[in-house]
């Protein structure tokens, strides 16, 4: 296989030393440990884990890689790599040759050039030239999670190095099954909510709703006979309307996402910016700048919830191609939530002459009942700007 043997290490990492080598090799390996269990997102727990090992032996390339159960990869983070080269070489990889062997054995490989190895099967002529080459399965008891790759080392990679990869995948391993029962719980979690909401919403509106169709089909019966006893349960059915409306916003601003108390708002708005990013084709960004304090549930909520609307607006109605977030902080200890898009914009006036609202009373009354102020800019074809300011606790 080409392996390069190296002479045994005089100071294996399981052995006492005490010398500057060892150390720094064991701080290296702290602070990669560190780095990648700080996150508890499947894919940024990747990311880091692929940043460490490579800063850790000084790689110029390095891969993690998740199987699927089709011979591909279910996910694949690379770094060293350019977004352009990345886009450039094309599809995944399948599960064949050398990485096929990471995730199916739980040995390490590490070669002299991997383009000499009898498993080697080329690669997409954008691929990067590799030679020397590391890789490390990263196991789970007897279950392969998915694999390390280095290549490009100079001098290339010794045992030392593998040894220390080997400790990196080790705590690789349980960074990565927390990242997983981290995000499995949060989808309980929410299936839960989904469920209590289900439950609140037969239990608070379904009955309203039952009383005032029985009262309109009651006035449609009267309105030639009894115009005058039709009328009185029209109005009914007003009273009855105005009641499930307000049962029912009391329900939908009462709920509070499940991910705010996990990770706060920052955090949150982040992660919803991102899965929108890659659920349109528009391009969706956001931005904070690190001085948004922690607010009142109450107005983290509002805030989330607004940013919802806007993005709604800006990625159904306007056909924007381009979507910016912001939020920071302000002296007073609030918040600014800024929203801009490119979108076709519209005149507000003539939005709400037409009865239409996109959400615009009910963003205004979420910022009213936490004490902000909302303030909406838009023109035809000039896109649209939602400002949110909440104050501090």
């Amino acid at each position: 296989m080409g392996i390069k043997e190296q002479p045994p290490c005089e100071h294996p990492l399981h052995e006492p030393c005490l010398d500057d080598a060892c150390l720094d090799g064991l701080e290296a390996v702290s602070e990669a440990v560190l780095a990648m269990s700080g996150h508890l997102e499947v894919r940024e727990v990747l990311r880091r884990i692929t940043a460490s090992a490579r800063s850790l032996l000084g790689a110029e390339y390095a891969a993690l890689g998740v199987p699927d159960d089709h011979g591909g990869f279910a996910q694949f983070v690379v770094d060293g790599v350019t977004d352009e080269q990345w886009k450039a070489i094309g599809p995944l990889p399948r599960q064949h040759g050398v990485l096929a062997t990471m995730l199916h054995e739980m040995a390490p490989t590490r070669l002299t050039d991997v383009r000499k190895a009898p498993a080697f099967g080329g690669w997409p002529g954008a691929h990067p030239e590799m030679t020397d080459f590391l890789g490390m399965p990263i196991p789970d008891g007897e279950e392969i999670l998915g694999a390390i790759f280095l290549a490009n080392k100079d001098g290339g990679f010794t045992a030392h190095d593998e040894r220390l990869l080997r400790i990196l995948a080790a705590h690789a391993s349980i960074a990565l099954a927390n990242a997983r029962l981290y995000e499995r719980s949060r989808e309980l979690t929410l299936a839960g909510e989904r469920a209590r909401i289900a439950h609140d919403l037969h239990d608070a509106v379904s009955q309203k709703l039952f009383s005032l169709r029985l009262t309109a089909k009651a006035a449609a019966k009267l309105l030639d006979r009894d115009p005058e006893r039709a009328r009185t349960e029209l109005a009914e059915v007003a009273r009855l309307a105005a009641e499930a409306a307000d049962e029912l916003r009391a329900v939908v601003v009462e709920l509070r996402p499940a991910a705010l108390d996990e990770d706060g708002l920052v955090a949150t708005l982040a992660s919803q910016v991102q899965v929108l990013d890659r659920a349109h084709t528009a391009s969706v960004e956001f931005a904070s700048d690190g001085g948004v304090r922690t607010l009142p549930p109450a107005q983290e909520a509002a805030v989330l919830r607004i940013a919802q609307e806007a993005l709604h607006n800006a990625l159904r109605h306007a056909d924007a191609a381009k979507v910016a977030v912001t939020l920071r902080g302000t002296a007073t200890r609030g918040a600014v939530l800024k929203i801009t898009d490119d979108g076709r914009g519209f005149d507000p006036g003539a939005v709400q002459r037409a009865g239409r609202h996109l959400g615009l009373v009910s963003m205004r009354d979420r910022a009213q009942s936490v004490g902000g102020h909302l303030t909406l800019t838009s023109a035809a074809g000039l896109g649209t700007v939602v400002e949110l300011e909440v104050p501090g606790a």
